[in-house]
């Protein structure tokens, strides 16, 4: 049976320690002096964005209203930059974001300077929220997970290598994710609003939701696919992608890997399609994506296209902050399962409208119990639109 209290102790001290070791950016960053002539920078070392994608999730299209129950995302994805990055050149936040990479993983930027060597920087506001079963209780459901909402901006870092005479290619990325967890998250109106809208009865326990406190998680990832040098992989075709990801934070302390499978006709030259997720957005190069509108027309350039895929992930889960509850006081929770596994199933199709790049992708989503205590495993739909500008 779940337990309403606890004291702070067992898997929240290396939690904590994390917190005290990684969430001061801003300080790290500043013991590291900027070049003093920010004048010389060069286009391509600031920062313009190149497009955005919106993401909905819920498990409304699965026809439940229970677990992970609607999560919402904007990305804006900058435009690729050349060369060693100049925190100078770019605005505050992202600089010392750029110089914390620089003194916690000095070997995230070797080699910046080669041709086979491109970077982005991904923006990202979401919410996401989480709901027991029963809809019409007032009082702590014990045995079910407990309502929490969160709200976040995530900042990401995406590193895209392709080794020397190597057939593959790889994108590595850096995502800091800050937030607030708690009524502060705004979840419990959000969901009364689209409730209202649809004519869904609304939740009644939300006066139970976990307490304010403050967000933070720091995420590293690696994945690998067969190189393309254009825009698509042109024609009738298949591909793998294979990755792995380490998660440390009070959002959520996680490790996990997955492949995914793509078929389909003018496959896009980027690292998959996926739910909502740190580090979940990636696209083809900028100078080959720019290709659309050149004149005459470049074989390399982006074509229409739609594909199949199928996503598996499995996940190690040391802390959840939507099963274990508050981290910095006592709070519902309950018995989290320590290892999780996903699948993805879902189309993806891109095409060209005005001279702009358009690209929808549809999936549904199987995830096990994540509880002990819950009924089965969950399912939900997500949809995600995203335009080049």
């Amino acid at each position: 049976m779940a337990r309403l209290e606890r004291p702070p102790s067992g898997p929240r001290a290396p939690l904590l320690l994390a917190w005290a070791l990684l969430g001061p950016m801003a300080a790290l960053g500043a013991d590291i002096p900027p070049p003093t002539d920010p004048s010389s920078c060069l286009p391509e070392q600031t920062l313009r964005w190149r497009g955005g994608t919106l993401r909905l999730e819920n498990d409304l299209f699965a026809g439940t209203d229970r677990n992970y129950t609607n999560g919402v995302a904007l990305t804006l994805v900058s435009r690729d930059l050349e060369g060693s990055p100049r925190p100078e050149c770019l605005p505050a936040p992202i600089g010392w974001y750029a110089r914390f990479i620089g003194w916690a993983d000095p070997g995230f930027w070797r080699d910046s300077d080669g041709p086979s060597v491109s970077q982005n920087i991904a923006v990202r506001f979401g919410q996401a929220m989480y709901t027991p079963e029963d809809k019409t209780r007032t009082d702590v459901i014990e045995d079910d997970r407990p309502y929490a909402g969160l709200l976040y901006l995530g900042l990401a870092w995406n590193r895209r290598v392709h080794p020397q005479a190597a057939r593959y290619e790889m994108l590595d990325v850096r995502e800091l994710t800050l937030g607030v967890i708690g009524p502060w998250s705004l979840a419990e109106q959000s969901q009364n609003l689209v409730h209202r809208v649809r004519g869904i009865e609304r939740f009644r326990g939300w006066g139970n939701q976990l307490r304010n406190e403050p967000a933070f998680q720091m995420a590293m990832e690696r994945k690998f696919k067969p190189y393309v040098a254009d825009a698509v992989r042109s024609g009738r075709g298949s591909d793998v992608i294979g990755g792995y990801a380490l998660r440390v934070g009070n959002i959520e302390t996680a490790a996990s890997t997955g492949v995914e499978f793509r078929f389909g006709w003018n496959i896009p030259n980027d690292f998959g399609s996926y739910p909502i997720r740190p580090g979940a957005e990636n696209r083809p190069p900028s100078a080959v994506a720019d290709l659309r509108t050149a004149t005459p027309p470049s074989l390399r350039a982006p074509k229409p296209g739609a594909h199949v895929f199928l996503n598996l992930d499995a996940k190690a889960v040391a802390w959840d902050f939507s099963l274990d509850g508050n981290l910095f006081r006592r709070s519902h929770h309950v018995s989290r399962r320590p290892f999780v596994a996903q699948a993805a199933l879902g189309v993806s199709s891109q095409w060209i409208i005005a001279g702009r790049g358009v690209r929808l992708a549809i999936m549904r989503v199987w995830r096990t119990r994540e509880f002990d205590q819950q009924a089965g495993q969950h399912t939900f739909g997500s949809i995600a639109l995203s335009l080049e500008f």
